[in-house]
């Protein structure tokens, strides 16, 4: 085979996983953006490898993950230099009712593995390399071998890693357990309620502790810290509100879970994801990083 015609194979197969090597990336790092780096350079590294792997998903799954936890340690004092919290990006997918192509056998297995986003609450309480080998054992179903490799480890200590993720991911089943059908039926009724501003509708999804958490970069105004319990949460959902009032509400599926965009004259201005646990919201989860939805809203429109 000629050099070009080896490079387009290589190609070939790269655009055929290209979606496990930026899924494995997002769940590691919670960042589009980020995602897409990791995804640029583990396309360099394939490319440049001297050997065809017998197993191409599993070297680039591989490839992402330590290339994605080398990317983790160069961002985090931009994290820490962040103002106010700091939340994953919420990743549009399909609808859980709609069909993958027949054809797109990895687009449909990414359909059926997307990260909740109550799985992201977990994943980012796990350390990094717990976080990866969970990932790529029990998200992906690679072998310990390699895990192991992607961590340059022993399979024995990949073994252990991935048993200390299953403790601590099991210990949140309360949040992992509800379908989607019950999350989104919830969801229209928080939209409903909001719309009449139906004050004692909205207290009653509110767990008694909920948390709302609101991640705006400094670049918007915003509550700086989370807001804690039913009856905090509810004034302020309603205050956030009430400052758009002709804002309309969407309905869009984000990590395998339907969500509410909020949009303003067109622009989408604000997103709110949901956990919920026992019926009622754990957590309210809002982006409204202009720069992040922007970009969010590019990459929903592909």
């Amino acid at each position: 085979m000629t050099d070009a015609a080896h490079a387009t194979d290589r190609d070939a197969i790269f655009a055929r996983h290209r979606g496990l090597v930026f899924q494995v990336a997002y769940d590691i790092l919670g960042s589009i953006a980020d995602a897409e780096d990791v995804s640029q350079d583990t396309y360099l590294r394939w490319i440049a490898a001297p050997a065809d792997p017998a197993n191409p998903r599993a070297y680039l799954a591989r490839t992402a993950a330590n290339v994605a936890l080398n990317h983790l340690r160069t961002i985090s004092r931009r994290r820490e230099e962040y103002v106010g919290p700091w939340l994953p990006d919420p990743l549009p997918t399909q609808a859980a009712t709609a069909a993958s192509p027949a054809d797109d056998p990895e687009r449909a297995a990414l359909t059926a593995e997307a990260v909740s986003a109550a799985m992201l609450i977990v994943l980012q309480n796990l350390g990094e390399r717990e976080r990866a080998a969970f990932i790529l054992r029990d998200v992906f179903d690679l072998g310990y071998e390699d895990v192991a490799e992607a961590l340059a480890t022993t399979a024995a200590a990949a073994r252990q890693l991935v048993h200390r993720a299953r403790v601590r991911v099991r210990a949140r089943d309360d949040l992992l357990a509800v379908s989607a059908g019950e999350h989104r039926a919830i969801v229209h009724r928080f939209v409903a309620a909001a719309q009449e501003g139906d004050i004692a509708g909205l207290l009653a999804m509110l767990s008694p502790s909920v948390v709302a958490t609101t991640d705006s970069g400094g670049l918007v105004s915003a509550a700086r810290r989370p807001v804690v319990g039913a009856d905090h949460v509810m004034r302020f959902l309603l205050g956030l509100l009430q400052k758009n009032p002709e804002a309309t509400f969407d309905l869009r599926d984000y990590n395998g879970r339907v969500a509410v965009d909020i949009r303003l004259e067109g622009e989408l201005i604000a997103i709110f994801q949901f956990v919920v646990a026992d019926g009622r919201f754990e957590e309210v989860r809002i982006l409204r990083n202009p720069d992040r939805l922007a970009q969010i809203d590019a990459r929903a429109a592909r």
